[in-house]
């Protein structure tokens, strides 16, 4: 078996979510998810099916994401992996929406982050262990850094 680390390719560090389902109804449902939780969301999503004809399916609202999820998948190449990228959103506003939708099984990550996905590759074919997402800390945040973040989540209405 062979262990190696494949890169997302997200020039535009735009918001990105990396999940495993079980079934080909996944591109649909996923697809309904996101714009009933988003109106006017700017999404891309592939697909890899993982068995029959084993394509790489695919939807959204924005072919120019939809291509550049299909790249990933392609280059993540796990069955039942799925990725989704998302202008005009954040995963925080999806991800609810997603995790209900009963095929999926797992969300590995959910970031703007740098996102190295960690495959396995056997005999039979290849399959996500984790993910990097990001990079190590740098330290601890002290006081002026907790107010920082407490004024940045109150800023863009996610506190009050």
């Amino acid at each position: 078996m062979d262990i190696k680390a494949v890169a997302i390719d997200n020039p535009e560090s735009l918001n990105l979510i990396l999940g495993q389902s079980h079934f080909i109804k996944t591109v649909e449902d996923v697809h309904e998810a996101i714009v009933g939780a988003v109106p006017g969301v700017r999404f891309g999503m592939a697909f890899c099916e993982a068995s029959g004809p084993a394509l790489i399916r695919h939807s959204g609202t924005d072919e120019e994401l939809v291509q550049l999820a299909i790249r990933n998948a392609q280059r993540i190449g796990a069955g039942h992996s799925f990725v989704v990228f998302l202008r005009n959103a954040f995963p925080v506003n999806v991800l609810p929406a997603i995790r209900a939708v009963p095929e999926v099984c797992r969300i590995f990550c959910a970031t703007a982050n740098p996102v190295e996905v960690i495959v396995a590759e056997s005999e039979q074919g290849r399959g996500i262990l984790g993910v990097i997402d990001g990079v190590p800390p740098s330290g601890i945040e002290g006081d002026a850094e907790i107010a920082q973040r407490k004024e940045f989540l109150r800023t863009i209405g996610y506190k009050l």
